[in-house]
């Protein structure tokens, strides 16, 4: 080759780089990498309009089922319930540099955990309901720095928790319930971070930094302990048996007989006694106690009843008058069950002799309110009727200790349904049933608020576990308007209103605060997750729940934030999304931003099981009920930045 050839060489290498560049550009598409993706799965049929002359994306809207895009990009999968099998190509969508999250739960894929350290820009993961097993390695996580949210819940992975989850910084939500994990949990100093790890084979005490967790978190590892489950047993280490010699062991025997002559004596001085104590000292730990017999056969009642007996010289002061009255002996001797006991005091049922079932609530909380002042305020409660509001029968007073008498609810509590463990024919609260009872809750509120003008909290301690079902599931409102009754010190440190914003920026309650708390309430009945700002005591708790919400909102779909146990049709999402939005509007951090109640009441009556016509389809046109600049165009929202510089 002659040197009047080279530029003509350098041209045509030139020439073949360019094409070759622009066939590799177009073979690296985003529709080409999907449809390759799609051949490692197996049972497609959901995904029969991938390909075809129609691009993938187009702005902000997907024309491919189970894409999510954003600005003309593909930024997720959502792959959820479609019988889909086979494995997960990470390699293949490793080269979608857009793609932020995937979800491929409730589907049936089996094996080991795929290489999704490869997909480095994750921000969320969702491969619930399942059939992955195995063990999952220790670096399976490695470099995901990103990544905030993942749900492994519902599988059967076995062995330790893989340790790159501890060093996953963002991580906020982590959920792998529900498998065979087993061994120690290792300690995740992540900020804010939320855990399940119930129902798997893990041992030792609960980390530290877990221990602010709910208890039902690790519920079903039967070898864990410690803060918050059962204190772990001090384990003594087995001594060295050594040989005592005879005079050591005479001295022994000499002494064990000498004390078994002493209690000989003090229990035939006891047997003298012609009569027992007749009164106990009256302790929260009673309650843990199920019952002693009494003098009645078949009749069963807490110890700490006892010290109610009829010659305290108190009487039952009724204020239902169409109740059938009983006299506080015949509540002592009924049958009872205890019920718990909770922040204000302990509870249990009571079978009277006529057949009435109430339920005995025992307060010592109250000790700084006179007779007259606690008379008046009962009666004003005893005056209120409402089918959404339970009714206060009667009540107990005595300096120390008071009682109050309420009509017994059949189905318990609403936070047994979505938080508690179900038995085997009770079926979890669907959609119209959920709907039902915030309708019900939002009626019951807006009673307290027109009957109870001058309190600034009309309810005060509104939580799912005070609001009570009955046998139809209508909400009954329980614990309601007492603050005027609690020691201050007590309800600041235990009352749900004393856990709102407000309490951060100016350290008083508004009225508006028992709209925050029915704000959270509803997150906590869409999302089914208890809100963890309520296990931590006294003012400043984070409002965790409307947090997870936002970044949950923001940063995927929408849907995700649904309890999945809800089991809602297609035809109810923009339903649910517009309570979501009415819920998210009542948490609202900025008191002034927040929605009156009225306003929120009126938004919720407007809510129906299911969409209009028009509404099902515009909702079915979106692969996730509508892209985040719409959901957060109709509503003010919390920036978990902004609240954390506000909090601190």
């Amino acid at each position: 080759m002659g040197y009047r050839h080279l530029p003509y060489f350098l041209v045509l290498m030139i020439s073949c780089t360019l094409v070759m560049f622009d066939s590799q550009s177009f073979g690296d598409s985003e529709e080409t990498i999907l449809l390759k993706f799609k051949e490692s799965l197996q049972n497609t049929s959901s995904l029969s309009n991938w390909g075809g002359t129609e691009i993938c994306c187009l702005g902000n809207t997907s024309n491919w089922n189970g894409v999510l895009c954003l600005n003309g990009q593909v930024t997720g999968l959502r792959l959820q319930a479609m019988e889909l099998k086979g494995t997960i190509d990470v390699k293949t969508l490793a080269n979608l540099s857009s793609i932020r999250s995937l979800s491929v739960m409730n589907n049936s894929f089996s094996g080991p955990m795929p290489e999704i350290k490869n997909l480095g820009g994750l921000r969320s993961l969702y491969m619930s309901f399942n059939g992955f097993s195995g063990h999952i390695p220790d670096d399976a996580f490695a470099g995901m720095k990103g990544i905030r949210r993942i749900v492994l819940d519902h599988n059967e992975f076995s062995g330790r928790i893989p340790m790159s989850l501890t060093k996953l910084p963002k991580l906020v939500d982590l959920q792998v319930q529900n498998n065979q994990f087993d061994g120690h949990i290792p300690d995740f100093l992540q900020d804010d971070l939320v855990v399940n790890f119930g129902n798997n084979k893990f041992e030792g005490s609960v980390p530290a930094h877990l221990s602010s967790q709910n208890a039902s978190s690790f519920y079903g590892n039967f070898n864990l302990c410690g803060k918050p489950l059962d204190p772990c047993k001090t384990v003594v280490p087995h001594a060295k048996k050594k040989a005592f010699p005879i005079l050591t062991i005479t001295l022994a025997l000499v002494g064990a007989l000498a004390l078994i002559g002493i209690i000989l004596i003090c229990f035939k001085l006891c047997c003298r006694r012609t009569k027992p104590s007749r009164y106990e000292k009256s302790t929260v730990e009673n309650l843990h106690n199920k019952g002693y017999n009494s003098d009645e056969k078949n009749t069963k009642y807490p110890d700490h009843v006892r010290s109610f007996k009829k010659n305290e010289k108190g009487r039952l002061n009724f204020v239902k008058s169409n109740m059938e009255r009983f006299e506080l002996d015949d509540l002592l001797r009924a049958p009872a069950e205890v019920l718990g006991s909770g922040s204000f005091g302990s509870s249990y049922k009571a079978d009277l002799f006529n057949g009435h079932r109430v339920v005995v609530r025992r307060f010592r909380q109250m000790s700084i309110v006179g007779r007259e002042e606690f008379y008046e305020h009962m009666r004003r409660l005893g005056s209120l009727s409402h089918p959404n509001v339970l009714p206060l029968v009667a009540f107990y007073y005595r300096k120390e200790e008071k009682l109050l008498i309420n009509e017994f609810a059949e189905k318990g509590s609403l936070a047994s349904h979505l938080h508690g463990k179900r038995s085997i024919n009770q079926q979890a609260l669907n959609w119209p049933s959920r709907l039902k009872i915030i309708k019900g809750v939002a009626r019951g509120l807006s009673y307290l608020y027109k009957q109870l003008p001058t309190m600034s909290i009309p309810h005060g301690h509104l939580k799912s576990s005070n609001v009570l079902l009955d046998k139809e599931l209508n909400p009954l409102l329980a614990d309601y308007a007492l603050s005027p009754v609690i020691n201050k010190e007590h309800a600041q440190q235990f009352m749900v209103a004393y856990k709102s914003p407000e309490l951060t920026q100016s350290g008083r309650v508004t009225r508006k605060t028992d709209v925050w708390s029915l704000g959270i309430l509803i997150l906590e009945l869409l999302t089914g997750r208890f809100p963890a700002n309520y296990l931590q005591q006294g003012k400043g708790a984070n409002v965790d729940l409307a947090i997870w919400v936002n970044s949950v909102v923001r940063e995927e779909w929408t849907s995700e934030v649904f309890d999945k146990e809800m089991d809602a049709p297609k035809m109810s999402e923009g339903q649910m999304l517009r309570l979501l939005r009415i819920g998210m509007c009542c948490c609202e951090w900025n008191e002034e931003g927040r929605s009156e109640l009225k306003e929120a009441v009126e938004r919720i009556e407007e809510l129906k099981e299911k969409d209009d016509i028009e509404d099902d389809q515009y909702y079915s046109n979106s692969n996730h009920y509508g892209s985040q600049e719409e959901f957060y165009s109709s509503q003010t929202s919390i920036d978990q930045n902004e609240f954390s510089a506000k909090h601190t």
